[in-house]
């Protein structure tokens, strides 16, 4: 580990793993830096720990999440809560859609509906139709055998 004042630097042997950023509050002091991605497999396991973890608020990627979470906690019991913005950090993980997600978020927060993963999922991918099959034409394996018979006595 390399410790530098504004990061932390991992390596395994001479290879370089990760950086993670350190920051400091107003005030000088440190703060604590958590990514939901790196706790996001635990809290699917038990989602409960969201309500109480002391690094909950740093662990919303965006102000969006974080909206989410007050509007979820004051409208649902809190086992509800926890597990729909559970949920809501998962999807954002899992599918890579941490922006568009947090746009889809903020438009059901404008028209007054709770967020919930499912529903954001459907309108994030749009059922499509697949593209038509596209027919293969395999060789036989006997226009081989013949190739190769051509070959040997040439």
């Amino acid at each position: 580990m390399h410790i530098h004042d504004a990061r932390i630097e991992a390596y395994l042997g001479s290879t370089h793993v990760v950086t993670h950023p350190r920051r400091r509050a107003g005030d000088g002091a440190r703060v604590h830096v958590v990514d939901y991605r790196h706790v996001i497999h635990a809290l699917k396991r038990k989602p409960q720990a969201l309500a109480g973890s002391m690094y909950r608020d740093g662990l919303f990627p965006r102000s969006e999440y974080r909206q989410a979470w007050d509007a979820l906690q004051a409208s649902l019991p809190q086992k509800d809560a926890c597990k729909r913005m559970v949920a809501l950090l998962a999807m954002a993980h899992e599918e890579g859609c941490e922006a568009e997600l947090a746009g889809l978020i903020a438009d059901d927060l404008r028209a007054g509906r709770l967020p919930e993963a499912d529903a954001l999922r459907r309108r994030r991918r749009p059922a499509t139709d697949l593209p038509p099959d596209v027919p293969v034409a395999l060789t036989a394996p006997a226009q081989f055998d013949a190739l190769l018979s051509q070959q040997a006595g040439a």
